[in-house]
């Protein structure tokens, strides 16, 4: 199922990076502030595309909106694995570690 209220929180995050505001969005897109707004919120059902349209708009991997990663990016999976980690107890995290550095040794 899709998460429109984790990619529009994508949308806004990505959106003040750069500085953008919500009117400058609509100007892009040809809509009203309000309905930025609710894409930002969750509140509006957005298409394929419109989603390229924003990605467009905001210099974006369209990926990294839906899935909040981006496979070419050197930091891919970052946020995801941090959060992850911020859920574990301490033995969890240990173990964690153990395992990425076993994977690592591995790998030369």
């Amino acid at each position: 199922m899709i998460d429109f209220t984790v990619i529009g929180n994508r949308i806004q995050k990505a959106r003040k990076k750069k500085n953008y505001t919500q009117q400058d969005m609509a100007d892009f897109l040809g809509v009203s502030v309000p309905y930025v707004s609710k894409i930002e919120t969750g509140k509006a059902v957005i298409n394929l595309t419109r989603l390229s349209e924003i990605s467009t708009f905001l210099e974006i991997d369209i990926g990294s909106l839906v899935s909040g990663s981006n496979k070419g990016s050197r930091n891919y999976l970052i946020p995801e694995l941090s959060d992850l980690l911020s859920e574990c107890t301490s033995e969890e995290m240990d173990l964690a570690y153990r395992l990425l550095r076993e994977v690592f040794r591995d790998k030369n």
